[in-house]
This record gives C-alpha cells, structure tokens and sequence, in this order.
C-alpha cells in the first residue's frame, strides 16, 4: 500500500482548515485516513505558533515505514528542520509574460541612464573642486607676481623719469634747477 502524509481539508466555505494525516494514496483527499498527525489553519499569522501543529515523532514513524509526504507538508518539515532543503524547480508559469519584461527592462535601462548621470555629475563636482583648490594657488601667485610686476614698473618708470632728468642737465644750454641760480625778475 502507498502511503502519503498530506493534508485533508476541513472547516467551512471560505474559512479552511487543513489535518496533517497519514493515509493511502489511493483514497480521497478529504476521505479515509490512518492516523491524524497535525493541523495545519492558513488564517492564523505566519509567525503563530498555532499556524502548523506536528506531532515530528508520529511523522518519522511514518516516513520510515515509507510513508511520502506532499510538497506542502515536506516545505512544513523543511521549516521545522525535521527534512533537508530540498531543490525545487521554477516552472515557466512563474516566469512574467513579455510585457512586464520589457518594463522590467524600461525600468533597468533608465536606471542605468539616471547612475550614469549621477556618476557623471559626481565627477564634474569633482573635477570642479580640483580645478577650485588647483586655481586658489595659482591666483595667489598671480596675484604675487602682478604685485611684484607693479613694483618692477613702477621702478622702472622711476628710472626712466631719472633718466629724463639726468637728460635734461645734459643737455647743452640748459641748467638743471637744482644748479642754476634762480633768475631775478626784469625792471623794465
């Protein structure tokens, strides 16, 4: 005989209740079972403790005289860690169809558009802090040698009226003012 450890509906329409039980393969879901080995009340919250109710020592019983359990209660014995983890199979019904494809690839193309753009604007506020601290030096100095400039000019210009100066007592017939006596005015 094939047994099955699986899960036989109770409760009324619309507010289910499940047994976890222990019964041939060959009966009715809801029919003939050997043994009651749980409960299993969908309604309850995930994180109850009165969710899923297993005797674990029933249920080994069983599995060991070649009992198999459903994919529903294996994933309960999975979370109890009576079982090990099993592998499962992503049919293609859980894949989305063609259009939530191509939003979903909308969405990563515009996403990659908007980093690219943020990447792109972090390295100009970069570049724009790197150009700020390259130039406040360079305009210090700038400044330095434009004042420097202004100083060489201004000495230069200061020569050059010496010069002119020192020209103007060179010249013949002519007196510097420091030299010449001053001239006395005319009666006439």
């Amino acid at each position: 005989m094939a047994m099955k450890i699986r899960l036989a509906r109770g409760g009324t329409k619309k507010r289910p209740f499940y047994r976890i039980v222990a019964a041939d393969s060959r009966m009715p879901r809801d029919g003939r079972f050997i043994e009651k080995l749980g409960t299993y009340n969908p309604l309850l919250p995930k994180d109850s403790a009165e969710r899923v109710k297993m005797s674990l020592e029933r249920i080994k019983y069983w599995m060991d005289q070649g009992a198999k359990p459903t994919d529903r209660v294996s994933r309960f014995l999975e979370a109890a860690g009576a079982l090990d983890r099993k592998e499962r199979s992503n049919p293609k019904k859980a894949r989305p169809r063609k259009k939530a494809q191509e939003r979903a690839e909308a969405a990563a193309a515009s996403e990659e558009k908007e980093a690219a753009a943020s990447q792109d604007a972090q390295r100009d506020d970069v570049k724009a802090e790197d150009a700020k601290a390259d130039e406040t030096p360079n305009a210090h100095a700038e400044e330095t040698a434009a004042g420097a400039s202004e100083d060489s000019a201004q000495a230069a210009s200061e020569d050059t009226q010496g010069d002119t100066k020192a020209d103007a007592t060179d010249e013949p017939g002519t007196a510097s003012p420091e030299t010449s006596a001053p001239e006395e005015p005319k009666a006439g």
